[in-house]
């Protein structure tokens, strides 16, 4: 027998003793997997709920700018040319100008419901200045294109109380900037928490197999078995919790946003957009799948090794 055929012949009865264990250990398998599945909902829904904050946070920033309001003696040759220079700046996404005639149609969209404020704008002479709208790149990158704009230059083209990166809308947009910034890192630590508290859990778990058959694994040690074929069916069982209690966390995700979605009827709770989260979860749900099973097979087969090779070089230091 080549030397080729026997490492295949090994590997498939490591296989094979793997899922005899899996399926002779049925209490302990489901212990472990319980707690598998617990963890590794929670990091997929850790996942979505990112996803979802992320995209609220985007649709908030996209409607946060700057306006600039230009004097009257502005002409529109020189409006656009200061519109162009804002735009070409790196930190900013997008500019909007208004002419007088269209910020005067602005304002009075924005005021349909105030009849005392919609009369003084339309009997008097068009109060209201020609505005550029600034929309930065990044809520943290605000602070350079304010001082742009302040610059002597291009203050002059500007009125008193321009740009309006001050006051109550300073502070409301630095607040806007503070919450975002924190939801994204409570999402990062979140997923990497529960990640550390699965694999010490898997660990102990594994742990506990592997002290119920020590005497099992003393017999295989005097038989002349290696390490490694010893380790094997461990890791092996560990990576079908894996991925078992992978698909099962997944699908307890589906069926979660699936009765929320019918029970509440809601279109979101907060922050949290139901019906983001689960179109989102709906468009990528192959390769979340494939993200968690590939979790459950790291996390598991890792514990697994760490936990067998603890306890396999007790073994040999008593010897």
């Amino acid at each position: 027998m080549t030397h080729g055929r026997r490492k295949l012949i090994t590997f498939g009865r490591i296989i094979h003793t793997g899922m005899v264990n899996f399926v002779r250990n049925a209490s302990l398998a489901i212990a472990a997997m319980a707690v598998m599945v617990v963890t590794l909902t929670i990091i997929l829904f850790s996942l979505v709920t990112n996803a979802t904050f992320t995209n609220t946070i985007s649709q908030i920033t996209s409607q946060i700018n700057i306006s600039v309001f230009l004097n009257n003696n502005v002409t529109d040759a020189q409006a656009q040319e200061f519109a162009e220079a804002i735009k070409r700046r790196p930190d900013v996404q997008k500019v909007e100008y208004l002419d007088k005639a269209a910020a005067l149609k602005s304002f009075i969209e924005q005021n349909k419901d105030k009849e005392s404020i919609l009369q003084a704008a339309t009997q008097a002479t068009n109060p209201v200045p020609a505005t550029i709208h600034v929309y930065p790149a990044d809520l943290n990158q605000i602070k350079p294109i304010q001082d742009f704009l302040v610059k002597p230059d291009n203050k002059e083209l500007q009125m008193p109380d321009s740009p309006s990166y001050k006051g109550d809308r300073k502070e409301a947009i630095d607040n806007i900037t503070h919450a975002t910034n924190v939801l994204r890192e409570i999402g990062i630590v979140a997923v990497i928490t529960f990640a550390v508290i699965s694999a010490l859990i898997i660990f102990n778990t594994i742990q506990m197999a592997i002290f119920n058959r020590r005497d099992e694994i003393q017999i295989m040690r005097l038989l002349g078995a290696s390490t490694g074929y010893i380790r094997g069916p461990f890791i092996v069982e560990s990576i079908i919790y894996g991925i078992m209690s992978a698909i099962i966390s997944v699908l307890i995700i589906n069926s979660a946003f699936a009765a929320t979605s019918s029970a509440l009827q809601a279109s979101s709770l907060g922050l949290l957009d139901i019906d983001f989260a689960h179109r989102y979860f709906s468009e990528h749900f192959l390769e979340l799948l494939t993200l968690q099973i590939a979790i459950g097979i790291v996390l598991g087969a890792a514990s697994s090794v760490i936990a067998t090779r603890r306890y396999l070089k007790f073994k040999i230091s008593k010897k």
